[in-house]
């Protein structure tokens, strides 16, 4: 007996051990709020989040549809082009084409030039992974991830490396206005159309007293035409992975669709109000193929508003969640009501 007595006075003691402190936070004894939810106020959450979903909803459609955009494809305006581009053995050769359109009238403000691509699948897993953002930061470290464009045969690595980097949109586009008795260039801005985090903390040039010297040892990419540090001849700090049209191409699309800045305007002299109402021409220089994947590409000129560019599918997305709140409370009404009255007449029973 007296040995069964201590046993179980040892287990006592052991569940005693281990049993939490006496205290309000451990014993789950802390002041608690819990909402008693009623009639009134489930209808006025569900009647409240409904208008505030559809005034935003409808605020962001509004703001969308006052976007300004151009868009043009010029995938067969420049077949001729495209067609020279299909044979491989024609890289060096340089081809051109126009494209004409009218403004009928003034864009005013701020305009963004963007290109388009279609059916250009970026979001393909051993695309995505086709890089080294080692090296993009100017360090020199293996680059397994870059296969099958890492290096050449005879072991020369490239710079910068990868299927995405080789991948490169190099179209060249240029607008002109045609005024009345002259031609004018319309000025664009290469430069301030990437991240402030892309081009200062992800992006960075190897260390050196310059670039060539810097790249030296290395080759570009086989579907480049120049090296990465002659990106940019006319800016020296547009070059290399510094470069704004190379750090927005290594920012993958989720889709197949998709568009990328590519240039802003200038606003001076006569566009410091924005793009005015005339005849336009695009001039390509037409560099990228298409055909064999069976893409197409666009040039687009664009405003933007508080709430972004001209995609319309947040503010719908607002106005369908509002919609769906709001007629969810006049459901719950309706039950509401129906019960009720049944209730009162069982009462009068």
């Amino acid at each position: 007996m007296e040995k069964k007595m201590k046993n179980k006075t040892s287990v006592a003691t052991q569940e005693g051990d281990r049993c939490p402190d006496n205290s309000a936070f451990k014993q789950q004894r802390l002041p608690a709020w819990k909402p008693q939810l009623t009639i009134a106020s489930v209808l006025s959450s569900f009647f409240l989040t409904g208008a505030f979903c559809l005034a935003v909803g409808v605020c962001l459609v509004l703001s969308a549809n006052s976007v300004r955009e151009i868009q043009i494809d010029y995938s067969d305006k420049c077949s001729d082009c495209s067609k020279l581009r299909e044979n491989s053995s024609n890289w060096n050769k340089e081809c051109h084409c126009s494209i004409n359109f009218t403004l009928k009238e003034d864009i005013l403000g701020d305009v963004f030039m963007y290109y388009g691509l279609q059916n250009f699948y970026q979001n393909h897993r051993r695309y995505m992974m086709s890089r080294s953002d080692a090296q993009l930061l100017g360090r020199n470290v293996n680059r397994s991830y870059c296969a099958p464009f890492s290096t050449y045969r005879n072991g020369t690595p490239m710079a910068p490396c990868g299927a995405i980097a080789n991948s490169m949109f190099n179209d060249t586009i240029d607008l002109f206005y045609n005024g009345n008795s002259s031609v004018i260039q319309v000025p664009l801005l290469k430069t301030g159309n990437s991240w402030w985090t892309d081009k200062n903390v992800k992006f960075r040039n190897p260390k050196s007293h310059n670039l060539s010297s810097a790249f030296a040892g290395t080759a570009h990419p086989p579907y480049w035409q120049k090296p990465v540090y002659l990106l940019d001849e006319e800016d020296e700090r547009n070059n290399g992975y510094v470069n704004d049209d190379f750090i927005v191409w290594m920012r993958v699309s989720a889709f197949a669709t998709f568009r990328n800045l590519y240039r802003r305007l200038r606003r001076t002299r006569h566009f410091a109000d924005g793009l005015p109402a005339g005849n336009y021409t695009f001039r390509i220089s037409y560099n990228f193929p298409v055909t064999r994947f069976k893409g197409r590409k666009h040039v687009i000129l664009s405003t933007v508003v508080w709430s972004g560019g001209s995609n319309p599918f947040l503010g719908i997305a607002y106005v369908v969640s509002g919609a769906a709140a709001t007629l969810t409370g006049f459901v719950i009404t309706g039950i509401h009501l129906k019960l009720r009255k049944k209730k009162t007449y069982f009462q009068k029973q």
